[in-house]
Formats: structure tokens, C-alpha cells, sequence
């Protein structure tokens, strides 16, 4: 099968690249044709119409404008040609001219944010996910699962967690007139398993539960997810499989122990660059062969309808205890609440509560690794495309022919080339401001908020706590600022001793 890539979009015009990204995922037989009884596989090449997967917002063997054999020396040729002589292109805005102003009400019925989201899989899938929102639908209505929900986060997982004044921390921005900004870190760090993880998890398993599934499979990076989800399945007796890149396992190994004492399978994966975005892809492919037994537990507000709108819903109660804890302890709401992002889970646990209040600035934080303007970096909303992964529509890195890029962190859960689709809506809009940090930058924050407030970061967190120093200093008077701790450092710190080494850092002593 020649991988050519997802349909993309690259300078406003939506391209008709085989699906075969996509294809690969599935076996379905009424897409992927092949010959059983000849002595090769035969190629085959198909084409969309982008026209009405773009305005359905799904991706289904109703978007198949023609498929047929291909030889292997001539798919690229014949891509060419079918998307010279091809009428079914789709002009999209520029993003530089887009003018929508922000709707809180996102998604709409067909899970888009804006221009953003929607449900491109293989049929397969499309029950599941149907299936999916209809019991999502009645479970917004029905008391007796929150109250399960809500028991299990106070006494399980330990919430609410605690709103922290960073004393030392506010103290290092102060002017000498007393101004300065004021420091809180939401303690998603102390939450059961380390991280903000787990409350998706947890809720996403009684949710499996209802809906009669014996199986749970998950993706992990930093291996926090993968942990939550390994977590939960202890504590329902469910069999659970985590699928998680070759390298992530290989700087991970704390949490590759962990979730295998819990009783999880881990599956490695070594295709690509053998990180977060390989193993999100097996977890799809895993999904596609065991449907109806199978639940899926996405970590992050990324993915397919209604996965990014549901992820986000399950951590609200970051954001809502924000909002009751500010009021109690200074009388007010934030000014500014900071939150790394990867596929931002975190950051929109954080935000969303806050999306009406105008006063309220949001600012995710990316992972620039060795530099924006360095092809080894992981920051997506400063060099990203609009194009598909997973399952939706969002910002991505990419080449000129819309091939997904390698993306690089030195953080594990931040290594990952796109962004939730909600993330990609609020960017452009304008309701939320990215930003990006370095590889040292954060390694320099992992150590500040080590030594002042003696809270080890995760090296997630660690790049919001850098971004501090690039903040503070251009504030004025004393805004109230929240940022998510949203996990612990443990499971970094020997990524952290070999980085150190690696540059020569005397800051430490390392032997």
C-alpha cells in the first residue's frame, strides 16, 4: 500500500491525495480491494471527493469519487494527473482572512469547531462512534453517573486538587514597588497516578461499562495516559491494552512498569519515529479489527467525533474548581491561566470553564524543541497546516505534499505533529494565544520550579513554568495568573540526567 498521505490543505486548497493513510487503517473490503487468489498484492490507487468530505465532516465509501489498479511505478504520476484534470477541489479561507468570531457552543452537531474537527475514519468505526455519542448523550441526563463519577474523583483520585499559591515563584517576578504578578498552580500533579489523566480515564471506563464493552485499548507518549488507563482497568477488572512508541517506552520505562504491574499489555511500536503519533495510529488500527468488544480510550481532545467535545467535558472539572477556589481565596477570576499543549488535554480542562469570560486570557504553551525554526520541534499552531490525523480536521506539520512531519520534544507528551481540533478553533479566532518553548528553556523551568517551590514538574508542565520567564517581565500591575500543574516529574527525571549530561550542563552533579 503506498502511503501517500491524508487530504490536506496547503494554501487554501484542499488536495486529492489518496486516502491511503486512512485505508490503511481499515479492512473494509468495499475500499481496500485486493486480489485473495493472486500470487501478488495488487495496488490500487483511490481518490475522494473532497467536496463532500469536507462539508459532511465525515469520511465514509460515500466519499469515493473512483478507485481502481494501480501500478506501484505510477501512483504519484496518477495522483498528478487526477488532480490536474479533476474538478472536485475546494477552495478554503486563508487562515490570515479568517473573520469567524469565537462560539462557545462548539461542536456542533457534526463535531466541528469552526472549519475544525469532524469524524474522518473508516466505516467501521462510524457505529462505534455513533454509538459513542448516543450514550453520551443519555449519560449528560442521568444523575446516577455523575454521582459515581464525582464519588469515585473525590475519594479514588482525591479531588478536588488543591489551587496553590507559588510564594517564591511570585516572588522571583516582583518589582521593587510590591507589583508583580500572582503565581497559582492548579495541583493536577497530586491527583492518583500523578497526572490529570486519570479523570478522563475514569470516566471514559464507566462509560465503556454502560455500554457493554469487555475490552479497553489506549495510546500513550509521556506514559501518564497510558498509567490512568491502566489504572482504572485495574479497578474494574477490565482487559486493557496501551499501545506506546518504541522511544517513548525507552525514556518512559518508570511508567512501562507500572502500567504492567497494573496488569496492561504494552504494546511497542516501532513504525516511524516510533512516538506518540506511531502509537495513536496502531491504537486506530487495533479499533478497527475489534470493534464490538472494544472501547477506546483517546487521552487527549484530539481524534474523531465525539472524542475531542467528550475528553474536553471529562476534564471541565479542572477549569470548574479553578473558577470556585479563585473566587474563595482572592474574590476574583483569573487574569490569565497558562497550560502546556500537546493535543491539550490539560489546557482545555483548564480553559474551557472560562470560555464566556472575555476578561479571562488564555495561553497554551507548546514545544518548540531545538527551535521553531528548527526541523526538529513539536510547535504546531507556529508552523502547522490545516490538514487531517486521527480522525479529525486541525493544524498539523507538514511538508509541501501534506505528508505528516517528524515531530520532536524533549517531553514525551508534548512530541506529537498536530493539535486538538477545538485548540486549532480557538487559535484562529483568536480566544487563545500559543506560544512555544525550547527543549533547554524547559529543562531551565524543570529546574526553577524545583528549587523554588520543591514541586518537581513533569517536563510537559516544565515548559508552561518557562514560558514564565518570558511572561512576567512584560506584565503590568498584578494580574492573578493559573497555571496547570498537570503532571509530576518522576517519570522524566532520567531523560532529564541524560539531557543534562548531554550538554555538558555543571549545574547538577550528575554522577
Amino acid at each position: 500500500v503506498h502511503r501517500l498521505g491524508d487530504y490536506s490543505v496547503q494554501d487554501g486548497i484542499v488536495r486529492e491525495y489518496c486516502i491511503l493513510n486512512t485505508l490503511y487503517y481499515s479492512l473494509i473490503t468495499s475500499v481496500l480491494v485486493h486480489k485473495r487468489k493472486s500470487e501478488s498484492m495488487e495496488s490500487f490507487l483511490g481518490f475522494v471527493s473532497t467536496s463532500s468530505v469536507i462539508s459532511s465532516g465525515t469520511f465514509s465509501s460515500n466519499n469515493i469519487h473512483f478507485f481502481k489498479p494501480a501500478k506501484s511505478n505510477s501512483v504519484r504520476p496518477q495522483v498528478a494527473s487526477y488532480r490536474r484534470t479533476s474538478r472536485i477541489s475546494m477552495v478554503v479561507e486563508d487562515p490570515s482572512s479568517t473573520t469567524e468570531r469565537y462560539n462557545s457552543q462548539v461542536p456542533d452537531d457534526l463535531g466541528r469547531f469552526g472549519r475544525f474537527g469532524g469524524r474522518y475514519v473508516p466505516e467501521t468505526l462510524m457505529g462505534c462512534l455513533d454509538d459513542l455519542c448516543a450514550e453520551y448523550d443519555r449519560i449528560k441526563q442521568d444523575p446516577t453517573f455523575w454521582d459515581e463519577l464525582n464519588g469515585l474523583l473525590r475519594d479514588y483520585v482525591g479531588r478536588p486538587s488543591p489551587l496553590y499559591f507559588a510564594e517564591r515563584l511570585t516572588e522571583r517576578y516582583a518589582r521593587p514597588d510590591g507589583s508583580g504578578p500572582k503565581i497559582y498552580l492548579k495541583r493536577e500533579d497530586l491527583n492518583h497516578t500523578g497526572a490529570h489523566k486519570i479523570n478522563n480515564s475514569l470516566a471514559q471506563i464507566l462509560l465503556a461499562k454502560r455500554m457493554g464493552k469487555t475490552r479497553i485499548i489506549a495510546e500513550t507518549g509521556a506514559g501518564q495516559h497510558g498509567v490512568a488507563t491502566a489504572t482504572v482497568c485495574a479497578r474494574f477488572g477490565m482487559k486493557c491494552v496501551v499501545y506506546m512508541g518504541a522511544k517513548d517506552m525507552e525514556r518512559q520505562k518508570l511508567n512501562v512498569f507500572r502500567m504492567r504491574l497494573l496488569g496492561a499489555e504494552v504494546r511497542p511500536v516501532h513504525s516511524g519515529s516510533a512516538t506518540l503519533t506511531n502509537a495513536l495510529s496502531e491504537a486506530i488500527r487495533d479499533w478497527v479489527t475489534f470493534p464490538e468488544e472494544t472501547h477506546y480510550i483517546v487521552g487527549s481532545v484530539a481524534g474523531p467525533h465525539p472524542y475531542p467535545m467528550l475528553v474536553r467535558d471529562f476534564h471541565n472539572c479542572i477549569g470548574r474548581e479553578t473558577r470556585e477556589q479563585s473566587l474563595a481565596k482572592w474574590n476574583a477570576l483569573p487574569d490569565i491561566l497558562i497550560a502546556c499543549v500537546g493535543g491539550g488535554s490539560n489546557a482545555m480542562g483548564l480553559f474551557h470553564e472560562f470560555r464566556n469570560d472575555e476578561s479571562v486570557q488564555f495561553i497554551g504553551v507548546e514545544a518548540a524543541g531545538e527551535g521553531e525554526d528548527s526541523p526538529r520541534n513539536a510547535a504546531t499552531m507556529a508552523n502547522g497546516k490545516i490538514g487531517v490525523l486521527h480522525g479529525s480536521m486541525s493544524y498539523q506539520l507538514q511538508d509541501t505534499d501534506g505528508m505528516i512531519l517528524e515531530a520532536h520534544s524533549i517531553s514525551a507528551g508534548l512530541d506529537y505533529p498536530g493539535v486538538g481540533p477545538e485548540h486549532s478553533y480557538m487559535k484562529d479566532t483568536g480566544r487563545a494565544k500559543y506560544v512555544s518553548v525550547t527543549d533547554a528553556e524547559a529543562m531551565e523551568g524543570f529546574k526553577l520550579l524545583s528549587r523554588l517551590e520543591g514541586i518537581i514538574p513533569a517536563l510537559e508542565t516544565s515548559h508552561a513554568i518557562a514560558y514564565l520567564e518570558k511572561l512576567c517581565p512584560q506584565l503590568e500591575g498584578s494580574p492573578y495568573i493559573v497555571l496547570n500543574c498537570s503532571g509530576r516529574g518522576d517519570k522524566d527525571v532520567n531523560t532529564v540526567v541524560e539531557y543534562l549530561k548531554s550538554v555538558g550542563d555543571t549545574d547538577l552533579i550528575l554522577e
